[in-house]
């Protein structure tokens, strides 16, 4: 039986808050460097790697071992979702869009999951959940016109296409674990190694060999370690040991806000009032959707 530690919860819950708050500025100095596709092949690899590493030290690699041919390539399956077109995509609307605007976007993911459910999952929407829809998407029209509504131009429509886009295959990928019973890093692991070869392939067609500089291996070193591989080790384990899973969800709406903190600061982006304003109704499209939900 699982022995509750609040206290090491909140430090495991925080602490992948705040690395997640840094992963916007972190792809955009990554970009900056390199395609997105060279970027997504460094990350995979260090991300394999450092769920390896975890699996090691929590005595996990023999599940993999010992698991039939047909559930291996359940597992491995849905890394052509994630992490291959999800970030292929996600890094693509990071290279077009300000930070502080590709950021607030993907983070509308939970909203489109729950759109997403109910045909896939047969699930049926409620008063609450459209509302939920409706105030979320009306904070991406603020955000993506930087807020004149009146005249609504976006300022990248396909970046914010993309942005968009990226939600629905991370939603698609979680609706399909959904029905998984594996260990959720040995999956995870498992989708970076499936996805690694077409990753690679895709790479060398459209962008060819990645840089090798110093700069650019430790920029996406820092995406695959911290945005793909350990704070995820970070936030199951918190969730595993907390008295209530709510007291943990809840922490990541602190992530949004401080990534624009980060952005600000490390970046330089001004950011712009409608930014803020399009990010609140998102966020509280969100805890809108979670109010009334069963505390566990």
């Amino acid at each position: 039986m699982t022995q509750h530690d609040q206290k090491k919860a909140y430090l495991y819950g925080l602490s992948a808050v705040l690395i997640w708050s840094t992963v916007a500025s972190a792809f955009k100095i990554a970009l900056s460097y390199m395609e997105p596709l060279h970027l997504l092949f460094y990350a995979v690899i260090f991300s394999g790697l450092s769920l390896m590493a975890i699996l090691k030290v929590q005595n996990k690699l023999g599940l993999i071992r010992r698991m039939e041919g047909k559930e291996l390539i359940s597992c491995a399956l849905p890394g052509l979702l994630n992490p291959f077109l999800y970030y292929v995509v996600l890094f693509k609307a990071y290279a077009l869009l300000p930070a502080q605007e590709a950021q607030p976007l993907n983070y509308t993911w939970a909203i489109t999951l729950s759109v997403l459910s109910i045909p896939l999952l047969g699930q049926k929407m409620t008063v609450k959940e459209l509302l939920a829809i409706v105030t979320s998407y009306l904070g991406v029209v603020v955000i993506s016109t930087h807020g004149d509504l009146l005249n609504i131009q976006f300022s990248n429509g396909y970046g914010v296409f993309l942005a968009l886009f990226s939600t629905i295959i991370w939603a698609l990928y979680w609706i399909y674990n959904t029905k998984s019973k594996s260990d959720p890093l040995v999956g995870l692991f498992l989708n970076f190694c499936f996805a690694l070869p077409p990753v690679t392939i895709a790479m060398l067609f459209f962008a060819g060999l990645p840089p090798v500089n110093i700069a650019a291996i430790l920029s996406a070193a820092y995406v695959g370690l911290f945005e793909m591989g350990i704070t995820f080790a970070l936030w199951l384990n918190a969730l595993k040991i907390t008295e209530k899973a709510s007291r943990i969800s809840n922490l990541i709406f602190l992530s949004p806000f401080l990534s624009l903190i980060l952005i600000h600061f490390i970046l330089g982006e001004e950011i712009l009032p409608s930014t803020m304003v399009g990010l609140l109704f998102i966020v509280g499209g969100n805890i809108i959707q979670q109010l009334g939900r069963k505390k566990v």
